[in-house]
C-alpha cells in the first residue's frame, strides 16, 4: 500500500507560496502543488481564475464563521471536499448508466 503514496511524484508535495488578493489585501498562501492544481481545477469548473476562486471562498467562509482563521488549512478540506464530490458524482453517474442499460435489456 505505501508504494502507492511513497512513490508519488515528489513535485506534487512540494510547497509553493502565491500572493493573492483579498479583501484588497495582498497576501501570501503556502500550499503544496497539488492542491494548488486542485484549486485551479476548482476554479476552471466555475468560470473562475484561481485567485478569484481563493478570494470568494474567502468571502464566504468570512461571511459564515466570522473569520477564516487557518484559511490554507481550510483550502486543502476545501480541496479534499471538492474530489470527494467529484468521486461521488462519478459513481452515482457511472450507476444511473448501468442502470439504465440494464433497464434497456431487460
Amino acid at each position: 500500500m505505501c508504494q502507492i503514496y511513497a512513490q508519488a511524484d515528489p513535485i506534487l508535495y512540494e510547497s509553493r507560496a502565491r500572493s493573492v488578493r483579498i479583501m484588497g489585501v495582498i497576501t501570501t498562501i503556502k500550499l503544496e502543488n497539488l492542491f494548488w492544481q486542485t484549486l485551479a481545477e476548482l476554479a476552471a469548473d466555475n468560470d473562475l481564475t484561481t485567485n478569484q476562486l481563493i478570494a470568494k471562498l474567502h468571502d464566504e467562509v468570512t461571511t459564515h464563521l466570522g473569520e477564516a482563521s487557518n484559511f490554507s488549512s481550510f483550502l486543502r478540506v476545501t480541496c479534499l471536499r471538492y474530489q470527494s464530490l467529484k468521486t461521488d458524482a462519478g459513481f452515482a453517474a457511472t450507476a444511473a448508466t448501468a442502470a439504465t442499460k440494464i433497464s434497456a435489456a431487460a
